[in-house]
C-alpha cells in the first residue's frame, strides 16, 4: 500500500521545481521504466502491482545489479496505482529516477562531426517527447535545447517519449554559444519559409538541425546563425494549404530527408 509519504513524493514530481529540487522524474509503463532501467538509470522506487513484481523479478534484480542500487519497491493495488497514476489508463508500474547530472562538457565534446538536433523553444511537452522519440528512431543521439524548451523530465514528456528518452543524450544549453564554439565548416541547419526545397537542397551527414518554436518558429538572433536554410515543400504546390506544419512533423521530414542521403554520404 502507498504511504502518504509515497503519495506525496509522486505528486511532487509533477512540478519542474520539486523535480529540480529532488534531482529526480517519474516514470510509467513496463516499457518506459524497462527501457529506463536497462540504459542504467538508477530508480529510486517502483510502485507497481504485485503480478508486475513477480513477473519482472529477474529483470529487475538484473538492472539493480548493474546500476548498484536496490529501490523502495512499494506493492499496490490496481485501484490504488489508478489514484497516484497520471494516465487515464495505468500501466502496471510506476517509477522514481535519479535525474542524471547535467555534464557540462557535452557542449564543447560536440564537434559538428554527426548530425545533432537543436531545440530553439519548443514549448508543447507532447511535442518534446515525440522529438526525442524521432531522434532515436533514426539515430541522432544528441539533442541540444534551449533554456526556454519544454523540460524533457516532465511527466508528460518522459511519457511521450516511449522509452526514448534512455537512448538520447539531451543538454540544455545557450544555442547561439554552441553553435559559437563549432569549426566554421560545419553546416547549420534551419527550417524556414524562404529556405530552399530539402529534397533539392545540399545535406551533408554532420552539422545541427534547428527547429524553432511551435508558433514563432526559430528566434531572429539564431535565425542569423544559419547556413542552410531549408524548406519542406507543400504537394502541389499550387494550391491553398495549411499554414505550417507542427514542430514535431516537420522534424520527422527533415530527418527522414537526412538518413535518406546517407547512401549518398557513404559513397562519397
Amino acid at each position: 500500500m502507498a504511504s502518504k509519504r509515497v503519495q506525496k513524493i509522486i505528486r511532487s514530481l509533477q512540478q519542474k521545481k520539486q523535480r529540480e529540487l529532488q534531482a529526480a522524474f517519474l516514470a510509467e509503463g513496463p516499457k518506459v521504466v524497462g527501457d529506463l532501467l536497462a540504459e542504467g538509470y538508477r530508480a529510486r522506487m517502483l510502485v507497481a502491482t504485485e503480478g508486475f513484481i513477480e513477473a519482472n523479478a529477474d529483470n529487475l534484480l538484473k538492472a539493480s545489479s548493474v546500476t548498484q542500487q536496490h529501490p523502495e519497491i512499494v506493492v499496490v493495488s490496481e485501484d490504488e496505482l489508478a489514484s497516484l497514476s497520471l494516465l487515464k489508463h495505468p500501466q502496471q508500474v510506476m517509477a522514481v529516477f535519479d535525474m542524471p547530472q547535467a555534464d557540462a562538457t557535452t557542449e564543447r565534446q560536440y564537434d559538428g562531426s554527426t548530425l545533432a538536433l537543436a531545440l530553439d523553444g519548443v514549448q508543447d511537452p507532447g511535442n518534446l517527447g515525440t522529438i526525442i522519440r524521432i531522434a532515436d528512431w533514426f539515430g541522432i543521439r544528441q539533442l541540444f535545447c534551449s533554456p526556454d524548451t519544454a523540460d524533457c523530465y516532465n511527466p508528460k514528456v518522459v511519457q511521450a517519449t516511449m522509452g526514448s528518452l534512455a537512448r538520447v543524450h539531451i543538454s540544455y544549453c545557450q544555442l547561439d554559444h554552441l553553435i559559437e564554439n563549432l569549426p566554421p565548416d560545419v553546416p547549420i541547419y534551419g527550417t524556414l519559409l524562404d529556405g530552399d526545397n530539402i529534397y533539392e537542397a545540399d545535406l551533408q551527414k554532420g552539422g545541427v538541425l534547428v527547429m524553432g518554436n511551435e508558433g514563432n518558429g526559430i528566434s531572429p538572433e539564431l535565425r542569423q546563425r544559419v547556413t542552410h536554410r531549408l524548406l519542406i515543400p507543400p504537394y502541389p504546390g499550387d494550391r491553398q494549404t495549411a499554414e505550417s506544419l507542427n514542430v514535431a512533423t516537420a522534424t520527422a521530414i527533415c530527418c527522414a530527408e537526412f538518413r535518406r542521403r546517407m547512401t549518398t554520404f557513404h559513397t562519397k
